[in-house]
């Protein structure tokens, strides 16, 4: 009798450990979702790799990220890749150019949140000289003597070519020598010796290898870029979109977003 009763718990425990491996083999299929796309532009770029992980372990979200600048007709721009209508859920790009996404019909009004501020700077080849960028005569002195410069096509590259020279008196002088420079960092170009002098944001060239950073715009001549995010209007899971957004303004995310070059945006 004790001999029947064993055989049969043994048959159940059998069992029971069969049932618990084959549902352990299966994995379970991810909620629909669960992944949130990201267009992000360069001078963010940086701080949101670093970020992404630790938004993913607390909310169980994935991100794919698509980069782009804010702004041009490069075909890879944010501005290019909505007007394909390309799927997104979140952007993160130069206020001025998510404004106008938003008169476009392609980010939803009031959805735009300030994430950081960023600030222009100066790179050169990893151990060449740096030059004196310290006060803006000194930076026209340097942009007079560089042989040859590389700039973005993006807000920081705008506002190079289109109003920095002027205001210096020197744009007949060195635009002829500046290179535009689409789908690709500045630094990278600097490194690769394609331009003796670079001008980005400082997030977009601190973390190029081959490039030495020399350091900021003076006040007179800096020109602050607001990067913010917003939310597609064809995001298939909104309040995702919101979760990483609200992730990106958060205590947590501060020193990161630091250590990139860039300084959080006041919480309003």
């Amino acid at each position: 009798m004790n001999r029947l009763l064993w055989t049969r718990r043994a048959a159940l425990s059998l069992a029971s450990a069969a049932l618990l491996a084959a549902c352990g083999s299966m994995a379970p299929t991810p909620p629909a979702g669960t992944e949130i796309v990201m267009m992000t532009s360069g001078g963010f770029a940086a701080a949101s790799d670093e970020l992404k992980p630790g938004f993913e372990r607390s909310t169980g979200y994935k991100v794919k990220t698509v980069y782009g600048s804010s702004m041009g007709g490069a075909s890879d721009s944010i501005p290019s890749r909505l007007a394909r209508n390309e799927p997104v859920d979140v952007v993160i790009l130069a206020r001025s150019s998510l404004d106008q996404l938003v008169a476009q019909g392609k980010v939803v009004p009031g959805s735009q949140v300030d994430i950081v501020h960023s600030l222009i700077g100066f790179a050169v080849k990893k151990g060449a000289p740096k030059p004196d960028v310290s006060t803006p005569e000194a930076v026209k002195r340097t942009l007079l003597a560089a042989p040859s410069i590389a700039y973005s096509a993006s807000a920081s590259g705008t506002y190079y070519e289109t109003e920095m020279l002027k205001n210096l008196g020197i744009e007949a002088e060195v635009k002829p020598k500046s290179k535009r420079i689409l789908s690709e960092r500045v630094a990278t170009v600097v490194a690769r010796g394609d331009a003796a002098l670079g001008l980005q944001q400082v997030s977009e060239l601190i973390p190029i290898p081959g490039a030495d950073f020399v350091g900021v715009l003076p006040p007179p001549l800096q020109r602050v870029t607001v990067f913010s995010a917003g939310i597609s209007t064809t995001a298939k899971n909104p309040d995702a979109a919101r979760a990483l957004i609200r992730y990106y303004v958060s205590a947590e995310a501060a020193p990161t977003i630091r250590k990139a070059g860039l300084e959080p945006a006041p919480v309003k």
